[in-house]
């Protein structure tokens, strides 16, 4: 894609690096506190650029939002991939304990901070943050339901609270990530989680 920069020239703009740059503003600073002018100065682009090329802020966020659930965020997926709800859950707290402390990122999770502190103004973008998280939850929930029918978890298993509250340690895990905790510490945290599994 080519976008105007100024009368008689002509830039190259790379999208995908753009979106990546937005997605790591919005990572960095949440949804209302990242302004257009913001993102125009870190996408190197201007204004007009912009919404030729994504829309609106609004819109710019959820693309970010998708792009870090495929990329940074993707640990989730992979770790319901595993065969057991158990396995999955040790996965899962492993893998948030590395991509929340990855060096060179900004600590913690986008789909869990992107939003903590938004107006009623922003009420859809808080939904569409909680619907990812709940849809992780969800996917878990069915996982250790599969296992209790199965015979690997003991009968009367909770599946809803106990995925509710995997889900509260990884929530937790990303705010001592933004904290300064480091990957180690949250290693500690995901063995005394695990240790509540039922057996």
């Amino acid at each position: 894609m080519v976008m105007s920069t100024a009368r008689g020239q002509r830039r190259a703009f790379d999208r995908d690096e753009a979106l990546e740059t937005a997605m790591t503003e919005f990572w960095r600073y949440g949804y209302e506190a990242t302004s257009v002018a913001a993102l125009t100065q870190a996408m190197g682009i201007n204004p007009p650029s912009l919404y030729a090329a994504f829309g609106n802020k609004r819109q710019l966020f959820s693309e970010a939002v998708a792009r870090y659930a495929g990329t940074h965020g993707s640990y989730g997926a992979r770790a319901l991939a595993e065969p057991t709800a158990r396995a999955a859950v040790e996965r899962l707290l492993r893998l948030a304990a590395a991509a929340y402390t990855e060096p060179g990122r900004p600590p913690g999770c986008l789909v869990i901070n992107g939003a903590t502190n938004c107006t009623p103004a922003s009420e859809d973008v808080k939904a569409e943050l909680r619907e990812w998280r709940d849809g992780t939850k969800r996917a878990l929930e069915r996982k250790i339901d599969a296992d209790v029918a199965s015979g690997l978890l003991p009968p009367g298993t909770d599946a809803m609270a106990l995925a509710t509250f995997y889900a509260a340690v990884v929530q937790g895990m990303c705010t001592q990530a933004c904290d300064g905790v480091g990957r180690a510490e949250l290693d500690r945290t995901a063995d005394v989680a695990l240790a509540a599994w039922p057996g």
